[in-house]
């Protein structure tokens, strides 16, 4: 069995992607083909000099999300790629219950939020540019994080995350929490003290 994650950072797929696999074979293959192409974008290293180097809840994360959605959309259908997305979303519930990681965080329930939205914001695109290569996608999404189409997760220059009041959000506070008070915040948001 292979990874269908939008990021491909499991060794396995969970059970809701095996699912979304098992009804969508065709489009199940294309997407992992797909993968591997937009792997090399995001591993890319200027897109941190581009956008930011958080890879949960930032500019990064972001881009992760609405960069592979529009590649998988351009080739398959809408719907069965937003089903995936959800999948993949479910997959991060069962991670924090588990108390597993994901790029170094255990996801919580805005995390989950805005990779949804993100994730929709990347269908429309692949949706609406069919045709246009992989390296002008990688450019328009990019574009689209600094515009402020895309959502982030509130945080301060230093990378601590803070609640939509400006605090400062204590993580050991929430341990075991799917809630944590983070707020969540338009792409072009400027990361302060």
């Amino acid at each position: 069995m292979f990874s269908f994650t939008l990021q491909a950072q499991l060794p396995e797929a969970s059970k809701h992607e095996r699912k979304w696999a098992y009804l969508h074979p065709f489009a199940a293959l294309k997407v992992k083909k797909i993968s591997r192409v937009c792997q090399h974008f995001y591993l890319s290293g200027d897109l941190k000099f581009k956008l930011d180097s958080f890879t949960n809840g930032g500019k990064l994360d972001a881009y992760r999300h609405i960069f592979f959605m529009a590649c998988f959309a351009q080739k398959v259908k809408a719907s069965k790629i937003t089903k995936l997305g959800i999948a993949h979303e479910k997959a991060n519930y069962q991670q924090f219950k588990k108390h597993t990681f994901e790029f170094g965080e255990i996801p919580d329930s805005l995390s989950t939020i805005m990779d949804l939205r993100n994730n929709e914001l990347g269908v429309k695109i692949g949706m609406n540019q069919k045709k246009l290569s992989h390296k002008n996608l990688d450019l328009l999404v990019i574009e689209t994080i600094k515009n402020g189409e895309a959502y982030i997760i509130k945080r301060n220059s230093s990378g601590v995350y803070l609640n939509c009041e400006n605090q400062a959000i204590d993580l050991n506070n929430y341990q075991g929490k799917w809630s944590i008070p983070k707020c969540l915040v338009k792409s072009n948001y400027v990361y302060s003290d």
